[in-house]
């Protein structure tokens, strides 16, 4: 990654945006079964290239003439359980934590980090769970996966048109969320800035009961 950083600055002498979207389904299986050498690849695929991109365009985005921003594709388990894709679901979560830390850490500087869940979209994924078979990926991920194969998927545009967003500057001061594509009506984050940022809207946290 730190190859195609330099590549990339050798021919463009300003960078003001990344996108995260490499990624693999990688290790499907019940989790105390599956072979230990491909669930890490998965992780690593995943998570550890997201990190290594992000590290490696981080100094040129610090040096962008406008506001930088960096988009990371999470979804496929980030926010609740998924059975037989335990691989795929953690580092899709891990990618959620790592953009809320570096959220964080780069809350002084002019850059927005956020990840998004573009939505059950019909990709080579979706193909792989349906000849997998319900055995490996679970009868509910099989059913799930030809249902969404024949109805269509989830709207690509919405998904791409959230991407744009993102990168433009409507978006700033919006940084460490996840945002589903399909399901929030992201265009309205933007008049609502400061109460998102002073609230767990569109992260992942531990909800407590109230006491009594």
């Amino acid at each position: 990654m730190s190859a195609v950083a330099r590549e990339v600055m050798a021919a463009w002498p300003e960078i003001d945006g990344l996108v995260t979207c490499a990624g693999l389904q990688g290790a499907v299986g019940r989790t105390a079964t599956i072979d230990p050498g491909s669930w890490s690849a998965t992780v690593r695929a995943n998570l550890d290239g997201t990190f290594h991109a992000i590290r490696a365009f981080h100094d040129a985005l610090r040096r962008s003439s406008r506001r930088a921003k960096i988009v990371c594709f999470s979804g496929g388990g980030a926010t609740r359980p998924r059975p037989n894709f335990s691989a795929y679901g953690a580092a899709k979560t891990a990618v959620v934590r790592l953009v809320e830390t570096i959220a964080e850490e780069e809350r002084a500087a002019p850059l927005d980090i956020n990840a998004i869940a573009p939505g059950a979209i019909n990709t080579r994924m979706t193909d792989e769970v349906v000849a997998l078979g319900p055995g490996v990926a679970g009868p509910a991920e099989y059913q799930a996966a030809l249902r969404q194969k024949e109805a269509g998927g989830a709207s690509m545009d919405r998904a791409l048109d959230l991407v744009e967003w993102l990168l433009s500057p409507a978006s700033d001061g919006i940084s460490g969320r996840l945002i589903s594509a399909q399901w929030d009506d992201w265009v309205a984050l933007a008049r609502r800035k400061d109460e998102l940022a002073a609230s767990d809207i569109c992260t992942l946290r531990r909800i407590t009961p109230k006491p009594g």
